[in-house]
């Protein structure tokens, strides 16, 4: 029986991006976020230091310019709803799905 590859360890991914430094802040806080879990915009405005700017922060997420690597698609919206995704909101359940795997 071949023995089964292990994970090779890669080191952590630098990006560059800019914006403002709310935006980042935002950002920030999506990177924080635990893999196969959401939280709310409101817990991200309170995670960015900007408790009140709930809907700012909607628009931060939007402007995210790498999706993926800075996980937008883990806040959803206080009430349980999936809310609005840049990909469409069916793009942004496969990949929560995904995550949980």
């Amino acid at each position: 029986m071949a023995a089964l590859p292990t994970k090779i360890p890669q080191p952590p991914l630098a990006l560059h991006v800019s914006g403002t430094n709310f935006q980042l802040a935002v950002w920030r806080a999506l990177l924080r976020i635990p893999r196969g879990t959401a939280t709310s915009y409101a817990d991200i405005a309170h995670a960015s230091g900007s408790p009140k700017a709930v809907r700012a922060v909607g628009t931060a997420i939007g402007a995210n310019p790498v999706a993926l690597l800075i996980p937008c698609h883990r806040v959803i919206q206080q009430s349980g709803a999936v809310g609005g995704y840049r990909w469409c909101t069916t793009r942004k359940l496969a990949i929560q799905a995904w995550e949980r795997l």
